[in-house]
């Protein structure tokens, strides 16, 4: 079952390796001119909602959200994920950590952990998104067997309307442990469903979106 991660000590020491490397990429990425991101922790930059099942390898979500393509346009999937994971792979090198491994919606680090105290592996999946219209979308990489015919296309994300001002209004009325509690009641609900297609992202906005509707 997922839960909080309790020990605060390796939260922060893990929380701080990996967003020093993904604040590593997103400047890397903005020193070129080819795009401008911006990247936050799973919840749009909400922050407190890392859960671990048991004893198992903890992994950390990150978005990278463009917000403006220069050289490369913006439905061009297969270049801009295509330019983001050898940006991220330079970047993971430099770390000396391997090379990121190129999923449907994500980018996906090798397992590390640390030598003295809470020795948990972790990780980071690092998904590409947008928003459009007050609407937020992720890249998709569907896979066929043959690189040449693989399709990259923006998904929609279920329900994703208005989420930054739902948030805002929610943290404003100081109702977001309602949205943590929700968000770890859905994590587990998918859990025992081995319902495995419902990104961290998307249970975080079925969560906002139920406390939200329950209070305005």
């Amino acid at each position: 079952m997922y839960d909080y991660i309790s020990d605060k000590d390796f939260l922060k020491r893990m929380r701080g390796v990996c967003s020093n490397i993904i604040n590593q990429l997103v400047q890397s990425i903005n020193n070129d001119s080819v795009m401008t991101v911006e990247a936050h922790l799973v919840g749009s930059g909400a922050k407190h909602l890392e859960t671990q099942n048991a004893e198992e390898p903890v992994d950390l979500d990150y978005n990278i959200s463009i917000l403006e393509t220069y050289e490369i346009d913006i439905n061009e999937g297969r270049q801009i994920k295509e330019y983001i994971r050898k940006k991220f792979n330079a970047v993971l090198n430099a770390n000396e950590w391997g090379d990121c491994q190129d999923s449907t919606s994500a980018l996906t680090t090798e397992r590390r952990h640390f030598k003295k105290g809470n020795q948990t592996e972790f990780s980071m999946d690092v998904a590409i998104v947008t928003e459009s219209n007050d609407k937020w979308y992720r890249l998709r990489h569907e896979k066929t067997g043959f690189s040449a015919y693989d399709r990259y296309y923006w998904n929609e994300m279920p329900d994703s309307k208005g989420l930054s001002i739902k948030v805002n209004r929610l943290k404003k009325n100081h109702l977001w442990e309602e949205v943590r509690s929700v968000y770890l009641v859905k994590k587990n609900l998918y859990l025992r469903q081995r319902n495995y297609d419902h990104p961290s992202f998307n249970v975080y906005i079925e969560a906002v979106n139920e406390v939200y509707f329950k209070y305005f």
